[in-house]
């Protein structure tokens, strides 16, 4: 299952059901989980936990020390879930000790091609990543997101549930739930009313995030007055309460 070119380091906990592809590498303080398998020529990194069942696709860097000139060489992690799947090229960084110390990416992840996921980042379930989308320190994305290829997030940025991001947008604010935004500077475009029917939600949980969108986007309410009224109406689900605190605790101000 381990390819004799493989370098792997003595402190490195690997289960024996793992693969490991030919001339990749595997750092100190390096732990990866059942039946996970990694193509040739990867690097990894540690402290880095991977989970079960993942994918590693080759020539990507897993766990490299941070792009941030304050790291210091201080000791932090990077923490990898179950299920997911890194293709070729994508780099993914420890966390810092200003930025809490740990990167993390949830389960069932799709990371395509040349994926940049910097430090401190926290990457929930279900997301899904175009190639070649870059992602600054401390980004917080949560499941069920889909980023487009050839997109930049700016640090600190807050993506929520079910958002979509369009190719090629360059986004520097909060992208608040079940929003699409596209453009150079991100710009709001409707709900993601297709994520949410593939999800499996109903017409009138879908209208009435509708209807919450409309209230933020499309009226002249303050953003509390919006709020407050989006608050009356039905949430079933629990969509739109989470959808008012996304918006009540945005640090950046969102997208608009």
């Amino acid at each position: 299952m381990i390819h004799p070119t493989a370098i792997i380091h003595e402190s490195a906990e690997i289960d024996s059901s793992v693969a490991i592809g030919p001339y990749t590498v595997i750092g100190p303080k390096v732990k990866i989980g059942a039946n996970t398998k990694i193509a040739s020529h990867v690097v990894i990194n540690g402290p880095t936990t991977i989970g079960e069942n993942n994918s590693i696709y080759q020539f990507a860097s897993v766990g490299e020390v941070p792009q941030d000139k304050k790291y210091d060489g201080e000791e932090t992690e990077l923490i990898i879930g179950n299920n997911n799947e890194l293709r070729e090229y994508c780099t993914i960084n420890l966390g810092t000790k200003q930025g809490g110390g740990k990167t993390v990416i949830g389960n069932y992840n799709l990371l395509m091609a040349g994926i940049h996921v910097a430090h401190d980042c926290i990457l929930g379930d279900n997301i899904v990543m175009v190639n070649n989308a870059t992602i600054a320190g401390h980004v917080i994305i949560d499941n069920h997101a889909h980023i487009g290829a050839f997109i930049g997030i700016h640090q600190f940025c807050h993506v929520g549930s079910h958002s979509f991001i369009t190719q090629g947008a360059m986004v520097t604010k909060d992208v608040p739930p079940f929003v699409t935004v596209a453009g150079t500077k991100a710009k709001t475009f409707g709900i993601n009313s297709e994520g949410l029917k593939r999800k499996g939600y109903d017409e009138q949980t879908i209208n009435n995030v509708k209807q919450a969108y409309r209230l933020i986007y499309r009226t002249k309410l303050s953003q509390q007055e919006a709020l407050e009224e989006i608050s009356q109406l039905p949430d079933e689900h629990g969509l739109l309460s989470y959808f008012v605190e996304f918006i009540e605790k945005s640090e950046r101000g969102i997208c608009r």
